[in-house]
């Protein structure tokens, strides 16, 4: 285990790159089995299954890209996904439709919205993540119960409650909550859903992946021009590794792909320097939603291949653009804003990057301003 403590911005070109992990860590048990799909029109096709699912709109700030001294800065912005606030509205609630669709087109279901009448769907969460498993199974019939640790507020328990979820109160962190949703899945027969991947544990975190497609390809739809930069944040990689397979299948490899940790949670960083699955520790960061200590084994294995560079922030430094941003007219938190501390970080050292005044850059902003 890697124990970190908080630094100033690393950056870690990328040796994997374009050849993945080395074939043993790939195939000899040290990674879960599966692949990252990156058919995104199947993905989006499957999604109007959800009554909630609509467009989220590309902002072009040129205003930005002017402060910034770059030529193009377009922000996909997901803070209203589904009326959830977050791109996790994608990954949960589109793998529960695509169960529910398997099992209307298997027989054993008439209908959508009852298709999944008696499955329980359970995860841990610490954002998100819950409230889009909630709500996900609320539409095809499925109940939900959420594990929450002791640190989690009591606003997002009742969040979670008013979409018709269970919650569950277990543990002082993270990590013991997913331990007790892990037990309850084996003990009750329930059905665990998480966004993270693990040796033996697979599938389901390919589905939730598959689902944060939709945004890639959307953004591929609207940006104007192919990017030169793409700067994704990053905790156990879902929303990074989906963002660059739907990069590289609309642009290849031209775009130079950033993945952006806190220094706090260098999970990923730590994993390509040493060319396997790798778990930190350390103190908690201000990017809770990004404040992972350990990789998916899935998302890690695509973002060897595909990311050009890793790079570490600090919780000052996401503090310090979240209100630069909001001052902008753009409320998120530090998780939602990684990237684009990222990309600020980067202008330090411009050339490292390869970054000038004619750089067109694509951020997501994955999460509106924390209120829970």
């Amino acid at each position: 285990m890697a124990i970190m403590t908080e630094t100033e911005t690393e950056v870690l070109l990328n040796p994997w790159r374009g050849q993945g992990l080395p074939p043993e860590i790939q195939t000899g048990g040290s990674m879960a089995d599966g692949e990252v799909v990156t058919d995104a029109r199947a993905a989006q096709q499957l999604f109007t299954l959800c009554p909630a699912a609509h467009r989220t709109p590309l902002l072009d700030r040129h205003d930005l890209a002017r402060d910034l001294g770059i030529g193009s800065l377009w922000l996909k912005d997901e803070r209203t996904r589904m009326g959830l606030g977050s791109f996790k509205a994608l990954g949960a609630a589109f793998a529960i439709a695509r169960a529910a669709d398997n099992a209307v087109r298997a027989g054993k279901a008439a209908a959508h919205d009852t298709a999944l009448s008696g499955t329980t769907y359970v995860c841990a969460s610490a954002g998100n993540h819950g409230l889009s498993m909630a709500a996900g199974a609320a539409l095809f019939g499925a109940a939900a119960v959420v594990l929450l640790a002791e640190t989690v507020p009591e606003g997002f328990a009742d969040r979670l409650r008013a979409k018709g979820a269970r919650v569950i109160r277990h543990g002082a962190v993270y990590e013991d909550s997913m331990a007790e949703a892990m037990r309850l899945a084996e003990t009750e027969g329930w059905n665990l859903l998480s966004d993270s991947s693990w040796v033996g544990y697979s599938t389901p975190a390919r589905d939730v992946m598959e689902g944060y497609l939709i945004m890639g390809a959307e953004a591929a739809d609207d940006v104007p021009a192919p990017p030169t930069h793409i700067f994704l944040q990053a905790g156990v990689g879902g929303m990074a590794a989906a963002a660059a397979a739907a990069a590289r299948a609309a642009w290849g490899d031209d775009p130079r792909i950033i993945v952006v940790e806190p220094s706090r949670a260098p999970a990923l960083i730590e994993s390509i320097r040493d060319g396997r699955p790798v778990t930190t520790s350390g103190a908690a960061s201000c990017m809770g939603r990004l404040d992972c200590k350990e990789p998916s084994h899935l998302a890690l294995k695509y973002l060897a291949e595909a990311a050009d560079n890793f790079m570490t922030v600090t919780d000052a430094q996401a503090d310090e653009t979240t209100a630069w941003l909001a001052a902008k007219g753009l409320a998120s938190s530090p998780s939602g804003t990684g990237g684009l501390t990222g990309l600020r970080q980067a202008l330090a050292q411009p050339e490292t990057f390869g970054l000038d005044a004619g750089s067109r850059v694509l951020l997501y902003v994955s999460e509106g301003a924390a209120d829970d």
